[in-house]
């Protein structure tokens, strides 16, 4: 048991009774369903692993710091991880215990995770190597019973967006799934989990306020995102903004065609957009948004020759 702060100011004749220990291996987690898979807190560390009190007869002291930095770079590395350098991008991690991290990389394991799956993780997020297993559940619990993921899908989903393991089910989780669902109307959210750790205020709202802005209706435009919800992932600086412009000013086109066809954002504005476009206007031929982004290159020229040299009429809808 550890010392208290004013353990020495009590009489020896003063005893209190030690709170009980939780044991991990039976904090499972509960639901008010049978759950289709159930995730448990990784086993109890062996006694000689726990920390004691220096007072305490008997006890065992804790590790030197050199021997704990020396045990995170050693463990790390087995695993393909560069210590130093996730130090550099995230210092947290020279203060985090390695039965911490271990316990935390064997949570990940248990739900299908792999060597290469945590060393990307670790690259775009290494804050979950500090997250405690007690912050992790929760939101494994909320992926399987109110998103509806599928546990054998749950390797994919991280393994895409590694970032929803640090989000708060209760600030951010929850809220932008009630919001899609509510809201957007989106059905299959569990196809959309990488859409869960946007922020309803900061990021999905003033997507839905720009395209209104732009003149389309309020009805428009949630039927644009329902229909493609991949637009909220997009900057309005750097993507809707040009790519909008050049919609309506080089190619001078009507906004329905959007509403129609929103993936239109989803096309490389110098690759796909412009080169098409201008191919278009040299044989004065109208394609739909749809024929002229969505075929390959080979399909597009062909079908660009045949209305070229056809009589049929020069717009294609």
């Amino acid at each position: 048991m550890l010392e208290t702060p004013h353990s020495h100011h009590l009489s020896t004749t003063n005893h209190y009774p030690k709170p009980p220990i939780p044991n991990p291996r039976t904090k499972l987690l509960h639901f008010h369903s049978k759950p289709t898979s159930i995730i448990s807190l990784p086993p109890k560390p062996h006694k000689s692993q726990q920390l004691h009190s220096p007072h305490t007869p008997n006890s065992i002291p804790p590790s030197p710091p050199n021997a704990d930095f020396q045990q995170k770079l050693i463990y790390l590395d087995s695993i393909g991880i560069d210590f130093l350098s996730l130090l550099s991008s995230h210092p947290p991690i020279l203060s985090t215990c390695i039965t911490s991290i271990k316990s935390t990389i064997s949570l990940l394991y248990s739900v299908g995770l792999t060597p290469p799956d945590l060393r990307r993780a670790a690259s775009m997020c290494p804050e979950i190597l500090t997250a405690a297993t007690s912050a992790l559940v929760p939101v494994f619990t909320f992926l399987l019973r109110e998103a509806h993921v599928q546990g054998r899908d749950l390797r994919h989903v991280i393994h895409r967006r590694p970032r929803l393991l640090i989000c708060s089910v209760e600030l951010q989780l929850r809220p932008t799934l009630y919001f899609l669902q509510s809201t957007v109307g989106v059905c299959k959210v569990n196809k959309l989990t990488y859409l869960l750790s946007c922020s309803v205020e900061s990021k999905l709202i003033p997507r839905i306020e720009y395209f209104q802005q732009l003149g389309f209706s309020y009805k428009d435009t949630i039927a644009m995102f329902r229909r493609f919800p991949s637009l909220f992932c997009y900057s309005i600086k750097e993507n809707l903004e040009p790519k909008f412009n050049y919609f309506v000013i080089e190619m001078g086109r009507n906004l329905k065609e959007l509403k129609d066809f929103p993936h239109y954002f989803s096309f490389s504005l110098e690759n796909r957009i412009k080169p098409r476009h201008k191919q278009c206007v040299e044989k004065k031929v109208c394609l739909s948004l749809p024929v002229m982004l969505k075929s390959s290159e080979e399909q597009f020229r062909d079908r660009l020759e045949v209305f070229y040299s056809s009589s049929m009429p020069e717009e294609l809808l």
